[in-house]
């Protein structure tokens, strides 16, 4: 399955910058790849710096860290419940309140890099399972229509938008 096989009707205008930011066509070839550059480009940065905000009111690199690892649940689960043909439309999160509780400034620097690499490995194990019919099945989302392998490409391309503005704002 190919980002060049994805179309806009399967997914929201909101997503297309994500989807932009897709750099490998293939997607459980890039879920695995686009995890392994963005953990490493993590590990490289010092651990003190995780606790840096750009600004007041800002994240910092850990609730970043904490907003991808919630994000990529939410999307994987989305996806499985979708592929699984549920007819009940999923509900949407807010991606500030999750933050504020997630107590993601507790935590060391190894663990949430822990956690980062063993959900993606879950979630590449759901998406390498879906046949081609699964990962073509659209369902509800937050109120709007989006396909299986959309969610997918966007967890690639929505580590790779944060990738960015870590690169760009924080260090």
């Amino acid at each position: 399955m190919t980002i060049a096989d994805l179309n806009t009707m399967e997914y929201n205008t909101y997503y297309q910058t994500y989807i932009d930011k897709v750099d490998h066509t293939e997607l459980v070839s890039g879920l695995i790849s686009s995890n392994a550059k963005f953990s490493a480009f993590l590990e490289a940065i010092p651990e003190a710096k995780f606790d840096f905000a750009y600004a007041e009111g800002k994240w910092t690199i850990k609730e970043v860290v904490q907003h991808i690892i919630d994000t990529e649940r939410v999307f994987s689960y989305r996806a499985m419940c979708i592929a699984r043909k549920e007819q009940v439309e999923l509900p949407g999160f807010d991606q500030d309140d999750y933050v504020l509780t997630s107590n993601a400034n507790e935590r060391t620097k190894q663990s949430l890099l822990n956690e980062l690499r063993v959900l993606r490995q879950s979630s590449v194990a759901l998406f390498d399972s879906l046949s081609n019919d699964a990962l073509q099945r659209i369902g509800t989302a937050n109120g709007n229509p989006i396909s299986v392998r959309a969610l997918g490409f966007i967890l690639i391309g929505h580590e790779n938008h944060h990738s960015e503005v870590i690169k760009e704002r924080y260090l």
